[in-house]
């Protein structure tokens, strides 16, 4: 059960509506998470940037490999509505998101993700190396930024107990697809 309610977006302080609405107009829903962020007007705004690093980071990495780092990342905290979230978006590019084919570039960037969640004080440099391999520094900015937003928005939803969202029921680990 969650520990706070979502909000209705009628109920919602103003702010909080108007990023709600930008949220549905542009992704066709304001799911749980962000209802309940929409409590804090500034927590709501500051996780929604997630939409802004992600996008930077798919422009080097690609579709696929944005969304597995954000899997392991998310899988790596036991995020149930972050790992269901890109187990989805994996399964309907038609990927069987639990045996994902890896080459050594993908295998490093996973890792990468893995290991922020894990411990981030313990990225070795050989796997520092190899999954940042080709990036500029501003690249490695921002994928790691994008990691530790990742990172945020999983606590936030373990630590507030976030219910997954019904949409979201089918493409569960171990839920018949």
């Amino acid at each position: 059960m969650a520990r706070v309610a979502p909000v209705e977006s009628e109920s919602a302080a103003p702010r909080s509506r108007e990023l709600l609405a930008e949220q549905v107009a542009s992704h066709g829903r304001a799911t749980n998470m962000k209802r309940t962020l929409a409590h804090s007007p500034t927590a709501l705004f500051a996780l929604m940037r997630w939409y802004d690093l992600h996008a930077e980071v798919r422009a080097f990495l690609g579709d696929r490999l944005t969304t597995l780092f954000a899997l392991a990342i998310s899988a790596q905290t036991d995020c149930l509505i972050c790992s269901t979230f890109f187990r989805r978006w994996l399964t309907e590019a038609g990927e069987d998101p639990d045996r994902p084919a890896l080459g050594d570039r993908e295998r490093a960037v996973v890792e990468f993700g893995r290991q922020l969640a894990r411990d981030a004080n313990a990225v070795s440099d050989d796997l520092y190396a190899r999954a940042t391999a080709g990036l500029t520094d501003g690249q490695v900015v921002a994928l790691t930024a994008f990691g530790g937003l990742m990172i945020a928005t999983n606590v936030f939803n373990n630590a507030l107990k976030v219910e997954l969202d019904e949409y979201l029921f089918p493409f569960r680990k171990g839920a018949a697809t």
